[in-house]
């Protein structure tokens, strides 16, 4: 059974198949084939959510099936009823699950033990659709008429503030996947987690990133600017100290002008003003924010239609 777990999950060989259906989606909205018809997607959230339950829960009914929303306390595993039994459960009944929770190794067993496709909609450690998402609302623009996968490669995206979040992990994947340069900066002692830096040595990219202090460093050449909160969900009893030790990463007009005259400005949102970036930049005519926002949907659909074209084991 194949799921979608991290970006790995996906081969290089797949990538042009999958940026292309995502972008014959999008162009024909409302007018596709419905893939999904008569199959129920489970979505199981402990995080709350806006830009990932909409895009899924509209995605999966465009796509002709029915989302199923269930917070986890909507289910057993909020009283203790084991993972594994939760997915030998719903896979009797659903035809997949996406789950949005904390610990990635839930969202594993979950895929281990059940017999439907996994998409993770977000952990801890990795965030895979929206970097699928960031990088096709790039390749849109540098790949127009042309070879969308391709125009990604020897680009370079700097990530600065919070360079160990599950944002970064999955940007570090992903760019070395695509064949992307990234550069990321951040305070000392925010770094790539064990768990991570392992998972990235399995994957055959180990060492396939630049960590710096020096937030211009970082921004030195490259093609895309990218932040994310410095607060995740989670993390909040630390929400004073990370202020403190970040506020030199802040994303600021004169930050953004030190990459390329051409560089974008990504951030996944929701965004704190005045935090880990400025609404200058938020306004800047090169920021694509709300474009990646709306990809969501378009790529995972593309990675709904891939999946659900599965039978079960």
């Amino acid at each position: 059974m194949r799921h979608f777990l991290k970006e790995t999950d996906f081969k290089p060989s797949e990538l042009d198949a999958l940026f292309a259906l995502a972008r014959e989606l999008k162009a024909n909205r409302g007018n596709h084939a419905k893939p999904l018809a008569g199959q129920t997607w489970a979505m199981i959230f402990s995080k709350s959510s806006t830009r990932t339950r909409v895009s899924f829960d509209v995605g999966i009914h465009e796509l002709g099936g029915h989302p199923l929303f269930l917070n986890k306390n909507d289910v057993q595993l909020g009283r203790g009823e084991t993972v594994s039994d939760t997915a030998k459960v719903l896979s009797r009944f659903v035809h997949g699950l996406i789950v949005r929770t904390y610990d990635h190794a839930e969202v594993q067993e979950l895929a281990d033990t059940g017999s439907i496709p996994v998409i993770n909609a977000l952990t801890d450690l990795l965030h895979p659709c929206q970097i699928f998402a960031d990088a096709f609302t790039l390749a849109e623009r540098w790949g127009k008429g042309g070879d969308l996968v391709g125009s990604l490669k020897g680009r370079k995206i700097a990530f600065v503030g919070d360079r160990g979040c599950n944002v970064a992990n999955s940007w570090i994947l992903g760019a070395n996947l695509l064949g992307m340069k990234i550069s990321l900066a951040g305070p000392v002692g925010f770094d790539a987690a064990p768990e991570f830096n392992a998972l990235l040595a399995k994957e055959g990219y180990a060492g396939g990133y630049h960590f710096t202090n020096d937030p211009y460093e970082a921004v030195r050449d490259a093609d895309v600017v990218y932040t994310d909160v410095w607060v995740s969900m989670g993390k909040e009893e630390e929400t004073a100290e990370r202020i403190k030790v970040m506020s030199p990463f802040a994303v600021t007009p004169e930050l953004f002008a030190a990459a390329k005259p051409d560089a974008y400005f990504m951030h996944c949102l929701p965004a704190h003003v005045g935090q880990e970036v400025t609404q200058a930049v938020l306004d800047n005519p090169r920021s694509i924010i709300f474009d990646q926002a709306e990809n969501r949907l378009h790529m995972q659909k593309a990675i709904l239609a891939t999946l659900a074209q599965q039978k079960r084991t």
